[in-house]
């Protein structure tokens, strides 16, 4: 991995959860919990796309919108777990 796509990595990261905070919270987390939000929503909607048969095509916005959305589903399922 270079050091430009390490980068791209975070800030894909970072704005799908700054996103996903946004959309579910009203806020977001912080840097550092933005880019962890974002990487395990990309990392979720990477096992449950394919498996849905779904897709957002490729490409920079898109990869946004797949952690995005992987990152809201992550943080509705937490906020399940702690109303429980």
């Amino acid at each position: 991995m270079t050091v430009e796509s390490l980068i791209i990595f975070l800030l894909i990261g970072a704005l799908a959860g700054w996103l996903a905070g946004v959309i579910v919270k009203g806020f977001g987390f912080g840097l550092v919990g933005n880019i962890i939000i974002g990487i395990l929503g990309a990392f979720i909607a990477g096992y449950l796309f394919p498996a849905l048969n779904v897709s957002l095509g490729a490409g920079i916005i898109a990869s946004i919108l797949h952690a995005t959305i992987g990152a809201v589903l992550l943080l509705l399922v937490v906020r399940v777990i702690k109303r429980a």
